[in-house]
Formats: structure tokens, sequence, C-alpha cells
């Protein structure tokens, strides 16, 4: 059992390793966009807080966030927690290690996904996936074999997020730089911190991870 961060650009691999942990490790995934729309359409206290909030159009704040992580981790996890778009500022991860303390749990590992920007560009700008399946290609690395068509599922519902261009990448990735790469110092300075080379391929980051984890340990 181990609880972990994922840290990383946008476009890194977070989401996708993240899964693999969920089926090998039996880990469960804290994403704060998922863990924010399924508490707004569970009818708790806390749900309709976020609710109320979102209904005004204002940011949850980090109060919030933190009152739905500390449910979530009071109910436990076989393989331990992945953090996954959480803690994204120093006061967050202050946050996150107060929450930690008070429930009695530890941060065993945190893993950090390191990109180069422009081979980033080139792996978010070609991506597409399929509308029907969810199946994930790209126009260089893994196209389909038949153009337009999916190898999984045979639809031809391909689609592209409106986000997964130069400028929009470019954008989010300088948002990630001023104020979520402070962390990997912070995390560093804790002695917890691994990084591996997130544009490797998916077995190979895979690996790497795993390895991490088992030092933790």
């Amino acid at each position: 059992m181990a609880n972990i961060i994922l840290l990383g650009p946008p476009g890194a691999g977070k989401g996708t390793q993240a899964k693999r942990l969920e089926s090998e490790r039996r880990m469960v995934q804290l994403s704060t966009g998922d863990m924010l729309r399924e508490a707004k359409s569970s009818g708790s206290e806390m749900g309709h807080k976020v609710a109320a909030v979102m209904a005004r159009g204002e940011l949850v704040t980090d109060e919030i966030v933190i009152g739905l992580i500390r449910e979530r981790l009071t109910e436990g996890a076989e393989g331990g927690f992945i953090f996954d778009g959480f803690p994204r500022t120093l006061a967050q991860a202050d946050a996150l290690a107060d929450l930690m303390d008070e429930v009695g749990q530890r941060l065993d590992a945190v893993i950090e996904m390191q990109v180069d920007d422009a081979a980033l560009v080139v792996r978010i700008t070609g991506r597409f996936t399929c509308g029907n399946c969810g199946a994930v290609y790209h126009d260089e690395t893994k196209p389909t074999l038949t153009p337009g068509v999916c190898d999984v599922c045979g639809s031809g519902q391909m689609q592209r997020r409106a986000d997964d261009n130069a400028d929009a990448l470019r954008t989010r990735l300088m948002e990630y730089y001023k104020k979520t790469s402070p962390l990997i110092g912070y995390y560093y300075a804790k002695g917890c911190l691994t990084s591996v080379d997130g544009l490797a391929e998916m077995d190979v980051v895979a690996a790497s991870i795993a390895s991490a984890l088992d030092s933790a340990n």
C-alpha cells in the first residue's frame, strides 16, 4: 500500500499511469475534477457546498477540496491513493501534509514525470480519440490502421480536444510552471521526490514508477 502524488505538466501521461496503477496495484485515483463532479451530484452536505459555489461561477476553495479528500481518505483504499491534479500550489501541499497527519496516513512518494516541452507539443497536438470507445491515437506515432476508423470498435467518430493545439498547450504549460513546478523543489527537500522520463514508452514509465513505489515501501 502506498500514497503517491503524480506531478508533471499537461500531457505528461499522469492519467494514463494512474489508470495502470489502479488496475495493477488496486490503488484509487483521487482526481480533483472527478471528486467535484461526484460531490455536486451526491446530495451530501459537502456536495451542496460544491454545487452552490459552481452555480455562482466561483472557483472551489482549497478548504472544500481538502474536505472532499478527507472524506475519501477516511474510506480507505486497499492499495493506497494516487493524487492527480492536487496539490497544485505550495499552500495546497502544506494543507495536504497537515491532512495526512490528521488522518494518520503518510505520503510515500512523489513521482515527477519529466518531459521536453517541444516534444510534448508534438505529442499533444497530434493526439485524437475515438468518440465512441475512447481509444487514443496519434497522427505520427499511433495512427488508425484505416484513416478515420477506430481500430478497436470500428467507429468513425474521431475527435480532438479543443485545447489540444500549440497555443492552448503553451498557455497551460505556463500556468503549470508558474504555480505547480515549485512543488518539485518542495518535495525534493522533503526527500520523497523521484523523477522519471515521462516521454518514454508507457511500459518503461510504468516500470520506473513501480520501482519508485517498491523502494518507498
